[in-house]
């Protein structure tokens, strides 16, 4: 049956959404721009790196990069990091790694990075984090793509990392995605939450997606893989057993998100996602952050520790505000779904 979407809905969704809490080197001599932009004005409110000092560095910092997997969330965090670094005039020497979503590429890579003595490392999701922060406790690390970087053992405290290692978290708003889930399929009942059982962090969202999936009345049951390879079986095995999935800021699942979608659409499930990039490849929506500006964020503290001398043990985790959240909702799902989006404002609409 077709569902009508209400023009009310964005109103609902503002009151009640208001938390959010392959080897390359490249060399990099980029001026300080002459205006700043919309992204520095974010990253500035965000963060208290004096990123003017950096205007008459002159020095070179080398810059290792290990990221889990390629795909959208992680690539963008990844070009928010040195935009920041661009536009406060920088240079660096950037040595860019990916590990392809595989644990051991990770602990070679991390090794790697530290051997080559880099100024700082980034390390852009919860296995890069925890390879690296294994092999050194000397080089600042920054992390990006972490939702909770304590739990995964990565720092003491989220506030005071006491380590060698600071960044910015991407939680997200769980109960609110749960929420959006409710509005826009009306008689949801059962939730497939789908994920790696294998990511820490995914772990801690399902459990927040099962606290939120009480508190609307819904009720739920877990559909974990352990590697990519089991995520179209997964999948498939939910088919007649749930109303909709719910699939958080997993990597591997994320990587695998055309996959998901495919088969979900086809069987008239809809997909509620953890982050932008999983409804661009196909999920039906998602509220969450703006992975750039993660990036971005992470980078101005890279300023703060790299050129005005900040102390990476003292540097809090950083969180996008509220008001970066964003609406995301993919109209060729939709349409595939029979769910009319048409009264739905303010969302960004992807096909």
């Amino acid at each position: 049956m077709k569902k009508t979407l209400a023009v009310v809905l964005a109103g609902a969704m503002i009151l009640s959404m208001t938390a959010c809490s392959a080897n390359e080197t490249k060399t990099t001599d980029a001026a300080a721009p002459a205006e700043t932009t919309t992204v520095a004005d974010t990253a500035a409110d965000t963060t208290a790196a004096d990123t003017t000092a950096a205007a008459g560095d002159e020095t070179v910092y080398k810059i290792g990069v290990l990221q889990l997997v390629q795909h959208a969330a992680l690539d963008q965090s990844n070009e928010g990091f040195f935009a920041a670094l661009d536009d406060a005039g920088i240079k660096y020497e950037a040595d860019q790694q990916n590990a392809a979503g595989e644990q051991s590429n990770c602990q070679t890579i991390a090794e790697k990075l530290v051997n080559d003595k880099d100024d700082l490392i980034l390390a852009i999701a919860t296995p890069a984090a925890q390879a690296v922060a294994g092999v050194t406790t000397e080089i600042p690390i920054l992390l990006t793509a972490v939702t909770d970087p304590a739990e995964s053992g990565l720092v003491n405290s989220n506030d005071e990392p006491g380590v060698n290692v600071s960044g910015t978290s991407d939680l997200t708003p769980v109960s609110e995605q749960i929420d959006l889930m409710k509005q826009l399929i009306p008689d949801v009942k059962n939730v497939g939450i789908l994920y790696c059982s294998a990511e820490s962090n995914s772990v801690l969202q399902a459990d927040m997606a099962k606290a939120a999936c009480d508190a609307a009345g819904l009720t739920y049951k877990d559909y974990t893989v352990s590697n990519s390879n089991e995520i179209q079986t997964v999948v498939e095995s939910m088919i007649g057993k749930v109303d909709a999935i719910y699939a958080p800021t997993d990597n591997m699942i994320a990587a695998g998100m055309a996959t998901v979608a495919m088969i979900a659409t086809d069987n008239g499930i809809p997909v509620i996602c953890g982050e932008a990039g999983m409804v661009e490849a196909g999920g039906l929506a998602t509220y969450g952050i703006d992975y750039f500006q993660l990036g971005y964020l992470a980078g101005q503290q890279a300023i703060d520790i790299l050129v005005n001398g900040a102390d990476v043990a003292k540097t809090p985790i950083g969180y996008l505000p509220a008001d970066k959240c964003a609406l995301t909702v993919n109209k060729t799902t939709a349409d595939a779904l029979g769910i009319d989006i048409t009264g739905l404002e303010g969302a960004d609409v992807v096909e």
